[in-house]
This record gives structure tokens, sequence and C-alpha cells, in this order.
């Protein structure tokens, strides 16, 4: 098989690529990345030197692919299948493409500052940083309530590179910074992400993992 996905089925990242892959049903070998571990960690850091996850590696066209948006422009130009993340018309790309990074900027790196306070050792927390990514969370879903009250999806007519990023962003999101009453089309978006077949699919594979994700 010519595409091998390393990844961790817990990291948010991660699951942006696995749904890209799943939407298109797109053959590939999955490669659980244990940071933890002493020779799988060296062995990635060989691959990827920056140690983020996922990479993409094809075999065939001898590329390794690094970082979500440009494996999933990757996939749409090497490996097409029936969904297309980024639109073909310009107007429409750029603007799922600013739904990515809105997602990705302003969602998952608050999301990510709030789970990562509550790992850090006794004592070292940072209550000011967390208030400010909660604040940041807040300010980002008011953004997307608005943008939401007429769409069903952000990537354009379709189910998308928007909807990609979406589904980690805001499943997390939501755990550590629920919706409220006031986010009641970013909630109903949130719940066709989570019916969305390939999403299920991420959501059923991480469950045995979800006992790591450290709650408040």
């Amino acid at each position: 098989m010519s595409l091998t996905l390393h990844f961790h089925p817990l990291a948010s990242f991660c699951w942006k690529v696995l749904i890209g892959l799943y939407e298109n049903e797109t053959p590939f070998t999955p490669v659980i990345v244990d940071l933890g571990d002493a020779a799988s960690r060296a062995a990635f850091l060989a691959l990827s030197p920056l140690g983020k996850m996922p990479v993409l590696q094809d075999e065939d066209r001898g590329e390794t692919v690094p970082e979500t948006i440009v494996i999933l422009d990757y996939l749409d130009h090497h490996y097409p299948g029936p969904v297309r993340f980024t639109p073909s018309d310009p107007d429409a790309a750029w603007r799922a493409r600013l739904w990515d990074r809105i997602f990705d900027l302003h969602v998952q790196e608050p999301m990510q500052k709030i789970v990562g306070d509550r790992i850090r050792p006794a004592g070292s927390q940072d209550p000011f940083g967390v208030a400010q990514a909660r604040a940041q969370l807040a300010s980002s879903y008011a953004v997307i309530e608005r943008e939401l009250a007429e769409r069903t999806w952000l990537s354009g007519a379709t189910f998308g590179l928007a909807e990609c990023a979406a589904a980690p962003a805001l499943y997390y999101a939501d755990r550590v910074q629920p919706l409220g009453a006031e986010h009641a089309a970013t909630a109903a978006y949130l719940g066709r992400l989570k019916a969305r077949a390939s999403f299920a699919r991420v959501l059923a594979e991480a469950e045995p993992y979800f006992h790591m994700f450290p709650q408040a």
C-alpha cells in the first residue's frame, strides 16, 4: 500500500486527516506513534524531526508530507476521491481555508492550552493563560455561531476542508468549554459532524484511548 499515516488515535490534529482519508475511503496503512515509548519515539523523530503528528508517507511517490492542511491538499491532488476538500472555485477555496485556519488557530490552540494546563506538574499551572484561552474560545464560538446561522457546511455547499478541521476542534473544545444555549447553531453543526460516517469512525477508534484525556 502506497500511503502510510503516522498518528495517534487520541490526537485532535490526527483526526483531521483521518476524517479526510475515511471520507474518500482512501487506502492507507496506519502506524500508531507512542511518544512515551523510546523506540516508537525515535523512529518517528527520524521521520519527522519536529515531532509533530500526523505525517503521511507516500512510498510510490517518495514523499513525506507533514502538516494537516498540506496533507489534505496532497490527497486532493494525488489521491482524489468523491469529496474534494478544497473547492475548485478560487473564492470558495480561500473561504474554506480561512475556516480551516480559524478552527486550527482559534479553537484548537486555546483548547489545547486548557488541556495542557491540566497535565502540568502541581504548582506550575497557568491560570492567567487558561483564562485567556477560555476568552479566545468564547470569541471564536460567537464568530462560528454567526456564520452557521444560515449555513449547513462551512466549506461551501458540501462537506470539505473546513469540516475536517471543525470536527476535532469543536469536539474537544466542547469538552473543556461546553457550547451553551447561545450556540445552538454550532451545537447542531457539531451534531451533523458526529453523525458523519467518517467522523463517527474516528470517534469509535479513539474510544479505547479516551481515558487518557485529562479531566478537569
